[in-house]
């Protein structure tokens, strides 16, 4: 696939993250894909990153990201993103504070086929509980 297939790939993931069609996410995940940082609990494969994102959107309900900036070669996109969103339910043990939090994040993807394969990534979760705690 080329680094264009792969950009529309990357982006399609994120509207369907901001549109909370995790059920989608197959669209963009291989079967098998592999999350090197998952989160807690997160199973393997596109089952986990539904799992992630369900569970991220039962803390945070009006969550998005929005990517800053994007750079991608033949198989792999690298974003540096915002992750936004206000906290009416629990979070990693934080009861619900109705907080707005505003963290960055990165990520970079592998793509084989115009899937994502592989997931490397990093979100500022001290930033989010220093956020939750006020």
């Amino acid at each position: 696939m080329s680094r264009q297939q792969n950009i529309a790939a990357q982006q399609h993931l994120g509207e369907l993250v901001n549109s909370g069609q995790f059920d989608r996410l197959g669209e963009v995940f291989a079967a098998d894909a592999i999350d090197h940082d998952p989160g807690p609990d997160q199973p393997a494969g596109v089952e986990g990153f539904q799992h992630f994102f369900r569970s991220l959107d039962a803390s945070f309900p009006d969550a998005h990201v929005e990517v800053d900036t994007l750079v991608a070669d033949e198989d792999r996109v690298a974003v540096a993103y915002r992750l936004i969103g206000t906290q009416p339910g629990p979070f990693q043990g934080v009861a619900p504070t109705g907080r707005k939090i505003e963290v960055r994040a990165l990520q970079i993807a592998r793509f084989e086929n115009g899937m994502l394969t592989e997931r490397w990534g990093s979100t500022d979760e001290a930033a989010i509980h220093a956020q939750l705690s006020g």
